[in-house]
């Protein structure tokens, strides 16, 4: 990150059923919610779009944002983040007509009938976003880095020190993660040296 001058970059992981960014990553609970800041959330929204648009060739992505708290916060009776913090930002952007939800209860955003009209989904920390998504394609799930000037894609499971050195560990998440960097680099409005 520091070499190629980016402030910030946005883990997201992806497979053929869904796209997860996330706008924390390996915190612990008690952490999370003092991360969740109008900056934070604003940052990783539009380095989403920004990704989605120049890699993916997506000109108006289509975006659903989990809320922090159970249901979304419920109006405030079960936290005001929402309220707060997160739905002032998601405006912002709405405003400026991009296809963007508003904070939505996780247990149901991650669902057949929403996730057919969504390009990427943001979910505000790592196990509110990846167990959903790593249940449709452990293994075929690929780790991609946003918000770089570069397209970086690497495996789904991270180091796998249970495996290392035991020749158990799997193939197929490099290969897709190579696969899925060709793929992006094919639709890529960035500007790729020839080699």
């Amino acid at each position: 990150m520091q070499q190629s001058g980016c402030e910030k970059v946005v883990m997201m992981l992806a497979n053929q059923a869904m796209k997860v960014a996330l706008v924390t990553t390996h915190l612990p609970l008690k952490d999370i919610p003092a991360a969740i800041t109008a900056d934070n959330v604003r940052q990783t929204v539009q380095i989403v779009i920004d990704d989605m648009r120049e890699k993916f060739g997506l000109i108006q992505p289509r975006i659903l944002v989990c809320g922090l708290n159970p249901h979304a916060g419920e109006g405030g009776h079960l936290g005001s983040e929402e309220i707060e913090i997160i739905n002032p930002v998601l405006q912002e952007f709405i405003d400026a007509g991009v296809n963007i939800s508003e904070a939505m209860p996780a247990d149901t955003l991650f669902t057949t009938r929403h996730l057919a009209n969504c390009d990427a989904v943001i979910a505000m920390y790592h196990d509110q976003g990846l167990p959903v998504l790593k249940s449709h394609g452990f293994g075929d799930t690929v780790n991609l880095t946003l918000g770089l000037p570069y397209i970086r894609t690497s495996v789904d499971h991270g180091t796998a020190l249970d495996l290392a050195g035991s020749g158990g560990a799997s193939a197929t998440s490099l290969y897709q993660a190579l696969n899925m960097a060709n793929e992006m680099a094919d639709k890529s409005l960035i500007d790729v040296p020839a080699v």
